[in-house]
């Protein structure tokens, strides 16, 4: 994926949107020159499971995916208990029909299982049984790993924000080979070593 597209980066925010599953990725898209953008389901506030209240740029019936370089979708308590967000998974469907990335983490695995998106990709997600119980066709293609990625689909498990980043740069092409590897160290395994690559690739 060219990372000169000049085309923001669309994290989608809702309530209870969980916090720390995409801190990683869009703090480091945006170090290295991407536009983040949030769309919620309408531009009014919403207030993340941490307390924080977030005004999206815009809404979601207003995001295109020819207008967009990825979605991220994190994880939410309204995945699992309401319908409210199934448009989002709706979006998704969009965004990949055009070939445009999606990043889904946590819960936002359930909304794309529920939609069919996971039927005949592979992933991940917290646990198999947690997607089993959406009644998906997918079984068979999930894969036992901190982070997945199949063509333009991420996604991960809830304790996995830096695998789930990491992902998401490779597939920018943020950062590739030892550079990549070595971020991931850093940050997932606080090895000190690999500060000094990432150092002299100028990538801090």
């Amino acid at each position: 994926m060219n990372t000169t597209t000049g085309k923001p980066v669309h994290l989608a925010v809702y309530d209870t949107l969980a916090d720390w599953e995409t801190g990683h990725a869009t703090a480091q898209l945006a170090r290295t020159g991407h536009e983040i953008r949030t769309v919620g389901p309408s531009t009014a506030p919403v207030r993340s499971i941490g307390g924080l209240r977030v005004q999206p740029d815009l809404a979601l019936e207003d995001l295109r995916p020819e207008d967009s370089a990825l979605l991220i979708l994190p994880g939410a308590d309204l995945w699992d208990t309401t319908d409210d967000l199934a448009p989002f998974a709706r979006t998704a469907r969009a965004f990949l029909d055009a070939g445009v990335p999606v990043a889904a983490i946590c819960g936002a695995t359930a909304g794309l299982a529920r939609e069919g998106l996971l039927d005949d990709r592979d992933h991940t997600s917290a646990i198999s049984f947690y997607l089993t119980a959406t009644g998906y066709a997918g079984g068979g293609r999930y894969v036992e790993a901190d982070a997945v990625t199949d063509g333009p689909l991420i996604t991960a498990g809830p304790t996995e924000p830096v695998a789930f980043a990491r992902e998401i740069l490779r597939l920018l092409g943020v950062y590739e080979g030892e550079v990549l590897d070595a971020w991931y160290r850093l940050f997932h395994d606080s090895d000190v070593a690999a500060y000094g690559v990432l150092e002299k690739a100028g990538a801090l």
